[in-house]
This record gives structure tokens, sequence and C-alpha cells, in this order.
């Protein structure tokens, strides 16, 4: 008879068991984050991904998109709308809080197609949120539902040409003209944007500088605003857009909190982005790990599989040694959320893991490529999975910020604070 504390151990194993393949609390491992209700949470999404995304990458990501029904399918399997308010349609677990969020990225994530991932799960999740945070009744009256239940698609617009990181230079322009904003501009690098209904855009209605900026939501079907297709190195499935506003009329009540008060509500948005890149690219990593692990058991070569020759397995310890630490980083930041620490503390250190992350993706990726071999070059097979997410790693390492402005801003939020916590003192 088994002891009862390997029992209760053996009880918490999920998934295929790879080594390193899934996070430590999937194999056995205890954990002092994680309870019933998100082990349940586990396996409704894992349920829904092996169901309804994995057997279809391949096909969508060389079509370059997906079918609209999976928006309801989603929704329905309570996957799309798992971390939304209720009130609007949200269909939150129990107890829901920062670790069913981080659940749920990375169990998304294990489909290794990040265009599905944010055109269907994850565009709206930066778009929406000022519209909730600070937006008027009016506004979330009327977007809100519709968003998060899978019926109308948004996207968020600030990236431009000229002004990527450096959101206070932006050159978007909404100037007022009685009860309506006429929109001048250009938008770049618009995930969701050939799909999107509405845009929550960036435009600039004051001055220089950040205090000039506010957010518009607009609506994709108004005269004046017109996306074009982006041909992507990866994220084939996301349909992001280049959108050129040409006198576009835009009703004052559409504005999105204050006029010229728009950075902030960005800059709060860039947090919660960030994490989900983390995660994403961690997941990634993992699943590079998990393919490079499964083809070294079964590959042979000199008479012998290639897990058993030792620079393999060098490779394979390195990839787990980084993608292991990186999700205990992770961890760490979804507790202090969950512990509703400011955010303005959090986001030196989330800027860290970001970065800490899609290096991790990037050495992951290449290692595992060079396990498989040829493989990992042809799109389809086995080595599918390592071939796409091989041409996302860019995306994810710029998207959100770049690693050298994240980095650099992380010092700088450092030295903020410590400078804040000596005037304290005096």
């Amino acid at each position: 008879m088994l002891p009862l504390a390997h029992a209760m151990a053996h009880s918490l194993n999920f998934g295929e068991q790879v080594p390193f393949g899934d996070p430590y609390w999937y194999q056995g491992c205890e954990s002092p984050y994680y309870k019933p209700t998100h082990h349940k949470f586990r396996e409704l999404v894992r349920a829904f991904v092996e169901k309804e995304i994995m057997p279809f990458c391949h096909d969508w990501d060389e079509a370059g998109t997906y079918p609209p029904e999976l928006h309801k399918k989603a929704y329905d399997a309570g996957v799309l709308a798992a971390m939304w308010p209720k009130e609007f349609g949200g269909t939150p677990p129990e107890d829901v809080d920062a670790f069913h969020d981080l659940i749920l990225v990375d169990e998304l994530s294990r489909c290794g197609a990040g265009g599905v991932l944010w055109a269907v799960f994850l565009s709206f999740g930066i778009a929406l949120p000022p519209i909730l945070n600070v937006g008027s009744q009016y506004l979330k009256d009327k977007v809100a539902r519709d968003i998060i239940t899978g019926k109308k698609i948004m996207a968020l617009a600030v990236s431009e040409p000229y002004a990527g990181s450096d959101v206070s230079g932006l050159r978007t322009t909404a100037v007022r003209e009685g009860d309506h904003y006429i929109v001048n501009g250009e938008k770049k690098f618009i995930t969701s944007g050939m799909k999107a209904d509405y845009y929550t855009v960036a435009v600039r209605t004051g001055g220089e500088g950040m205090g000039g900026v506010s957010l518009l939501l607009i609506e994709r079907d108004t005269p004046g605003v017109t996306p074009r297709r982006m041909k992507t190195q990866g994220w084939w499935i996301s349909n992001t857009a280049y959108i050129t506003f040409e006198n576009v009329k835009v009703p004052v009540k559409n504005l999105i909190g204050k006029e010229n008060d728009g950075f902030k509500s960005i800059m709060y948005n860039f947090n919660h982005e960030r994490f989900v890149l983390a995660a994403t690219s961690n997941r990634y990593a993992r699943v590079c790990l998990e393919d490079a692990w499964k083809y070294a058991k079964v590959r042979v070569a000199f008479g012998k599989p290639l897990i058993e020759q030792p620079v393999i397995r060098q490779k394979l310890a390195e990839m787990a040694r980084q993608v292991e630490s990186t999700h205990a980083l992770l961890e760490q930041i979804a507790f202090q959320m969950k512990s509703k620490v400011p955010d303005m503390r959090l986001g030196g250190i989330i800027a860290l893991t970001k970065v800490q992350a899609t290096k991790t993706f990037e050495f992951c990726a290449r290692e595992a490529s060079q396990i498989l071999g040829g493989n990992s070059c042809i799109r389809g097979g086995k080595g599918e999975r390592i071939e796409r997410l091989y041409r996302e790693v860019r995306t994810n390492a710029i998207g959100g910020g770049s690693e050298e402005i994240l980095l650099d801003l992380a010092i700088r939020q450092s030295l903020r604070m410590q400078q804040d916590q000596k005037k304290a003192k005096l």
C-alpha cells in the first residue's frame, strides 16, 4: 500500500508527464498557490484547447485566419470570458484570482500558435480594460457585453509608424469640432485589426508629450477608417493591420475617460499585457522543450536514441533550468497581483519578467530546432510547433515593449521607488 503522502502527490498528476513539459504542480509536486478551483479550471481549459484549437492550428496558420465560430465555442466552454465581470457576461471560476489568469494564458499557449491566441482570446484583453476602468456607462453598455461574450471583436490601436514604445510621441490627432472629434493619422501593427468591430485608439487631443494623449472608441465601419492586412513574420492568424484614419468623425461621447488623460490608462494596461506576454512566451519555451524531449526519446542516431547523447541532455537541462525559473517568477508576480500590490510597484519586475521569458523562449526555440534538425524547418509534421514558434520569437520579444526598453524601465522605476522611500523617511 502506498504511503498517504505519496498517494496524495500522485493524485495531483495531470497531463502527459513529460519531464518539465508542464509546471511542477502538474507532476506530483505541492504548491501553496493552487486550490481545487484552480485544478478544475486547468482541466476545463486544457480540454477545450486540445479539442477545439490544437488539431487545427497548422491549417489556420497556413490560411492566415480562423473560423469565426471559435469565439462562441470558447465562450460557451467557459474559457473566453473566464477573467471578466459577470455583469457584462463574464464566466469567472469560483474564487477567481490571478492564478486562474496565469493558468488560462499558460494552457491556451500550449497550442504554440500566438496568432490565434491574440486574435481570439487576448487582443480584447488590452482593448477593453480602459473602457471598464475609466469609460462612461454609455461606452460600457455599448461594447462590453458583446465583446466579452464573443459577439464582437475589439482591438487596441496605439502603435504608429513613428511611435511604438514611445507612446508619448504618437501623432494621430483628434480635433474637437462641436459634438465630434475629427481624427487623422495612422496606426501600425494592430493585432486583430482586420476583424475588429471596435478600436480603442490613442490620439493626440492636446499638446506634445504624454499630457496631450486621449483614448477614443472608434467603430470600424465609420467613414474614413481603412484597415489593410500586414504580412507578418509570425502570428499569421492574427489579422494584423495597418489602419489609416482620414477625417474620421467620432462622437465626443466616445471619449474614454477624460480628455488628455489617456496616457495613464495605456500605461496601466501595459502591466497586464506584459504579464500575459511573459506567460505565453514561457509556455512556448516549454512547448519547445516538450517536443524536443519527445523527439530525443525516439530519434536514433549513431546507434542510440538522441537522449542518450550527453550533448542533447545538456541542451534539455539548460532549457528546463530557464523555463522552470521563469515560471517561478511568474508565480511570484501572480501572488503580488492576488495580494493587490499596487501596479506602480509591479511595473519594474513585470518588465524584467517579460524580458526573462522572451529570452528563454528564444533560447529554447533555437535549442529545440537544433535537436529536431531539418524537421524543425518544415511547416507541418514532427516539428510543426517549433517551426511556427521560431517565427514568433521576435514578435514576443518586441511586442508590448522591446527588451531594451523594458530593461531600462525596470531600473528607472527602481531608482524612483528608492528616491520615494528616502523622501518618506525625511
